[in-house]
């Protein structure tokens, strides 16, 4: 029988109900979804529906009795909300919605989504997608951020919003898709080697200097 963390049921604060968080890859739903997450939700009485900072949309104050038939009705994946592992990616509209997009988020995060969401590493891993300098999707503040330029991709890493904030560096620009992608698959690579259990990105880079882990990676 599989344990309540393994069914993505996380502790609430009343320690009594707990919520779960469904993939939603980049927060891209359609009505249909929206509607059967909101009759599930009713039907098993949860407190509330949150969209979360990182774009999923978690189903509160559900009872342990339910969490089963909860994810048998909503037929949806588990979000990777908890533990050492890459978490949901957050894409910003790019250039799919918004008419300032200069690249490609959505596409470039469902991408990244497809590739690493859920893959343990040594530490919590966040990634993000905007498709221009104003970063809506905050990619400066995340492991792994890629902005959209008119020249091409830019890529920083290291950053986080966590008890000790950090901003991102560049460590590459003005890349294509696939060039992106293979900077990432390296960057993802090198961590995954290289740091310590619980160490953050941001922290392994502290701890080996910036120039090194681009020489590792370039």
């Amino acid at each position: 029988m599989l344990k309540l963390g393994e069914k993505g049921a996380i502790p609430q604060r009343d320690n009594k109900t707990y919520a779960i968080a469904p993939h939603i890859p980049c927060g891209v739903v359609t009505p249909d979804l929206l509607r059967r997450i909101a009759d599930v939700s009713e039907k098993y009485n949860a407190q509330a529906i949150k969209i979360t900072g990182a774009t999923r949309i978690a189903i509160v104050g559900l009872a342990e009795e339910h969490i089963d038939q909860v994810w048998d009705e909503l037929q949806l994946d588990k979000g990777a909300a908890v533990g050492l592992c890459v978490r949901s990616i957050r894409a910003c509209p790019g250039t799919t919605f918004c008419k300032i997009g200069r690249q490609d988020a959505l596409g470039m995060g469902m991408e990244l989504d497809r590739r690493y969401h859920g893959r343990e590493l040594p530490g919590k891993f966040k990634m993000a997608v905007s498709g221009c300098h104003l970063s809506c999707a905050e990619s400066w503040v995340r492991d792994i951020g890629l902005i959209g330029k008119k020249s091409g991709w830019q890529v920083v890493i290291g950053g986080n919003v966590g008890a000790e904030p950090r901003i991102g560096e560049e460590i590459a620009s003005g890349l294509d898709d696939a060039q992106a992608l293979q900077v990432v698959e390296k960057i993802v690579q090198h961590y995954q080697e290289n740091a310590n259990k619980n160490e953050r990105l941001g922290k392994l880079i502290n701890r080996i200097g910036i120039m090194p882990f681009k020489d590792a990676i370039n």
